[in-house]
């Protein structure tokens, strides 16, 4: 891919770089503060690393980075539905992408602004031949980060129809930890949830925090609440807090994938900011909605 345009365009700000892998591009960041990647397919953030730290985001060393396929970890985009399709019949008979289309679809790199050692950046994405096949077309998406010290990515989605737009949202984040079965996620405890392993159970609060034994795939319906994950080996901390968004879904596999390595699945944990099932959004014509997360990390002994 001609990368030209793109470094021609953003030539003035030093605090950025563009790459290609395998029809891929990229983005790179790298200031005082922090470095990070981002892909152009998806608004894919790849990584974020903050100054003094190991990597906060976790990318699978499996992942098939190939255009038009999902990348596995980082924070892909779901949108406008959440895990799997619920309308069987979308295309020629069959359910849309896992996750939706808009993660593996190139999104279009708008502004990067530096100040102060903090990297802003903003991406949209505008209805497509893809997304028209599905039903989609009048929206449009927009996910701003702001990378430093913190980590911050605001997802606005706004319904250029004249129809109401019903969709479901999330980032889905996942975080590098040392050890999995060192981790501890608090933030959760007063909420029931959904239980993803067992037939989609509706299962009370367990007020406690949540540890890892085995595979986790559960969706907290109607929770504002800041989350923290606890990475005893790694000696650290990483603070999720959440804006506008009602959903929260913590998720690990225990076990390889295809995109997954055997012991990849020991050093990730996802803990994802969203609205999806119960909570998800209908907006009125020419109505926006911005979802945002915010993400730091601490030291602790």
């Amino acid at each position: 891919m001609d990368l030209k345009p793109l470094q021609q365009k953003f030539a003035a700000n030093h605090d950025v770089s563009f790459s290609d892998e395998n029809g891929l591009v990229r983005l790179h960041v790298k200031t005082a503060q922090a470095t990070a990647l981002i892909f152009l397919q998806g608004a894919h953030l790849g990584a974020w690393q903050p100054a003094g730290f190991a990597p906060v985001i976790f990318l699978s060393r499996m992942s098939e980075f190939v255009p038009g396929k999902p990348i596995r970890g980082g924070v892909p985009v779901a949108f406008p539905w959440f895990a799997t399709d619920s309308k069987q019949d979308r295309i020629d008979g069959h359910p849309g992408p896992l996750h939706g289309f808009a993660r593996v679809q190139e999104w279009e790199l708008d502004r990067v602004h530096s100040a102060a050692g903090v990297v802003n950046l903003a991406l949209s994405l505008e209805a497509t031949e893809m997304s028209r096949s599905m039903g989609f077309d009048h929206f449009r998406l927009t996910l701003e980060f702001r990378i430093g010290e913190t980590l911050r990515m605001l997802l606005t989605v706004k319904n250029e129809g004249r129809a109401p737009l019903r969709f479901e949202e999330a980032l889905h984040s996942y975080y590098f930890v040392d050890d999995v079965h060192e981790v501890t996620v608090t933030g959760l405890e007063p909420t029931g949830f959904v239980d993803k392993t067992d037939e989609m159970k509706r299962k009370p609060a367990e007020e406690k925090h949540i540890a890892f034994s085995k595979k986790m795939d559960r969706i907290y319906n109607g929770t504002t609440s800041t989350c923290a994950i606890l990475d005893v080996a790694g000696r650290r901390k990483i603070e999720v807090s959440k804006r506008n968004s009602n959903s929260t879904i913590v998720w690990n596999p225990w076990a390889a994938m295809p995109d997954l390595g055997e012991w990849d699945w020991h050093n990730m944990v996802a803990v994802e900011t969203g609205n999806v099932g119960a909570d998800s959004v209908t907006l009125d014509p020419h109505g926006s909605h911005t979802m945002e997360a915010h993400v730091s990390v601490e030291r602790v002994r």
